[in-house]
C-alpha cells in the first residue's frame, strides 16, 4: 500500500513527522522548511476524510520533560499551515482519550516524543562500561516496545514521513511499524521524494561530482567523508573543521574551534584523497574575529596563520573564489554544512558564495542536492531555495543513505 493509493476515509492515522524546527529565544520558528515539507502527506489524510495524529521530537531533551523543547510552541504555526485548528496532547504516552475522540478532519499533535527515554531506547543514567549496562539495555528495549505499542494504539494506519530521523531505530520511526501489517503502514510523500533524490545522486552520478562538507566537527562527518572519497571528483571541506585540518598540517589557528584528538584523522583524509585521485579543496584564508559575536573586530588572514586571541569565523575571499570555481564546473553537487557562522550576518559571506555557485551550476544543468538543517537554513536565508535541484529535510539520514546504509525507518515500512 502507498500513500497515493490508500483511502484514509474514517481512519485514524498517526504520522511521524520531523518538526524539529529551529526556534528563537521567544519560541518563534526561524525556518519552517520541515513543516512545509510534511504538508502534502498531512493534507492527503485530511482531504480523504481521515483524522490525524501527528508525532515528532524536538531537540535533545535526553528523556526528560523540558519546556524549551515543547512542541506546544509550534501548535499555532502548524494550525496555520494546515488550515485546521490543531489540538495538543501534553503527554504523548497518555493521549488515548484525545486520540479516540478525534473526528474526521480533526488533528491532534502529541508532545515531544523524546521527553520519554523509551523513544530513543537508550539506557539512562548508566555508563556503557558498567557491567549491568547490557541488562539495562535489554530492559530499555522492552520498554521501548511497549512505548511504541502505546503510540500505535491511537491509530489504524501508520505513516512515516520523517526522513530526518529515518536513520534512527527509535520507537516512533521503526519499532512502531511492527504493530501494523503491510497494508496499514507506508511512507509519506516527503519520504518517497527523499528516497528518490538519494537514488538520483547515487545511481545517476554525472561527473564532475563535487561534495561540499561544512560544519564545526570532523568527527561527525568522518564516515561520509571517507565514503565520498570513493565517489567524488572534488571534495570541499569548510566551516569549523577547516581549522582542525590547518592545525594537523602544522598551522597556527589562534583560538579557532579545533578537535585536537582528530588531527591524525585529518591527515588520513588528506592522504586518502591523494590515493583516490580526489581533488581535496581546503580553505586557504579566513575572516577571523576577536570575539564570537557579529560586531566583533575582524581581519582577513591565512587559515593556517591566525593570530593568538583570534578565531576563524568564515571563509576568506580567496577561499570563496577557489570554492566557486570548483562548484561551477560540477555536474553533480552535494552540500551539507555551512562555510562559517552564517547565523551572524557578518560571517555569512562564505556560505552565500557557495550557495551562489551552486545556483549557477544548477542553472547550467547540474543536479544539486542540499541536505542538513544548517545548509537548508543557509539556502533559505539567502532566498535561493528555488535555484537548486532538491532540498533534503534530513542531515544525518541523507548522509547515511548516501553512504549506502539501510535506514531503519524505511526498512521497517518496506519489510527489509
Amino acid at each position: 500500500m502507498t500513500i497515493e493509493t490508500c483511502d484514509f476515509k474514517g481512519k485514524k492515522v498517526i504520522v511521524r513527522v520531523d518538526f524539529n524546527v529551529p526556534l528563537d529565544d521567544n519560541g518563534n520558528i526561524t525556518d519552517d522548511t520541515r513543516i512545509r515539507g510534511a504538508l502534502p502527506t498531512l493534507k492527503k489524510v485530511l482531504a480523504d476524510g481521515g483524522s490525524l495524529i501527528i508525532m515528532s521530537h524536538m531537540g535533545k531533551p535526553k528523556g526528560k520533560v523540558n519546556p524549551k523543547f515543547s512542541l506546544g510552541q509550534i501548535v499555532d504555526a502548524v494550525s496555520e499551515k494546515l488550515g485546521v485548528k490543531v489540538q495538543f496532547a501534553p503527554d504523548c504516552a497518555k493521549a488515548q482519550d484525545a486520540a479516540a475522540a478525534l473526528k474526521p478532519g480533526e488533528v491532534l499533535l502529541l508532545e515531544n516524543l523524546r521527553f520519554y527515554p523509551e523513544e530513543e531506547g537508550k539506557p539512562v543514567g548508566i555508563d556503557k562500561e558498567d557491567p549491568k549496562y547490557d541488562e539495562a539495555k535489554k530492559e530499555m528495549k522492552a520498554r521501548q516496545k511497549d512505548f511504541a505499542k502505546t503510540l500505535a494504539s491511537y491509530a489504524d494506519i501508520y505513516i512515516n514521513d520523517a526522513f530526518g530521523t529515518a536513520h534512527r531505530k527509535h520507537a516512533s520511526t521503526a519499532v512502531i511499524a511492527d504493530n501494523f501489517d503491510a497494508d496499514h503502514k507506508m511512507l509519506g510523500y516527503l519520504m518517497e521524494k527523499e528516497v528518490q533524490a538519494v537514488d538520483n545522486v547515487l545511481s545517476n552520478i554525472k561527473h564532475p561530482f563535487t561534495a561540499i562538507m561544512g560544519g564545526s566537527k570532523v568527527s561527525t562527518k568522518i564516515g561520509i567523508i571517507e565514503n565520498l572519497l570513493g565517489k567524488v571528483d572534488n571534495l570541499i571541506l569548510c566551516g569549523g573543521m577547516t581549522y582542525t585540518f590547518a592545525k594537523a598540517q602544522g598551522g597556527h589557528i589562534g583560538k579557532s574551534i579545533c578537535e585536537d584528538d582528530k588531527l591524525d584523522v585529518a591527515l588520513d583524509v588528506i592522504k586518502k584523497a591523494k590515493e583516490n585521485g580526489v581533488n581535496l579543496v581546503l580553505g586557504t584564508d579566513c575572516i577571523a574575529g576577536d570575539d564570537f559575536k557579529n560586531d566583533c573586530n575582524t581581519q582577513i588572514c591565512p587559515a593556517n596563520a591566525i593570530p593568538e586571541g583570534w578565531e576563524g569565523l568564515d571563509a576568506g575571499p580567496e577561499t570563496r573564489k577557489a570554492f566557486a570555481k570548483v562548484i561551477e564546473d560540477a555536474k553533480t553537487i552535494l552540500w551539507n554544512g555551512p562555510a562559517g557562522v552564517f547565523e551572524m550576518d557578518n560571517f555569512a559571506g562564505g556560505s552565500k558564495a557557495i550557495a551562489e555557485a551552486i545556483a549557477k551550476a544548477t542553472a547550467n544543468g547540474a543536479f544539486s542536492l542540499i541536505g542538513g538543517g544548517d545548509s537548508v537554513a543557509c539556502i533559505n536565508k539567502f532566498g535561493m531555495a528555488d535555484k537548486v535541484s532538491y532540498i533534503s529535510t534530513g542531515g544525518g539520514a541523507l548522509l547515511e543513505a548516501i553512504e549506502g546504509k539501510v535506514l531503519p525507518g524505511i526498512a521497517a515500512i518496506k519489510g527489509e
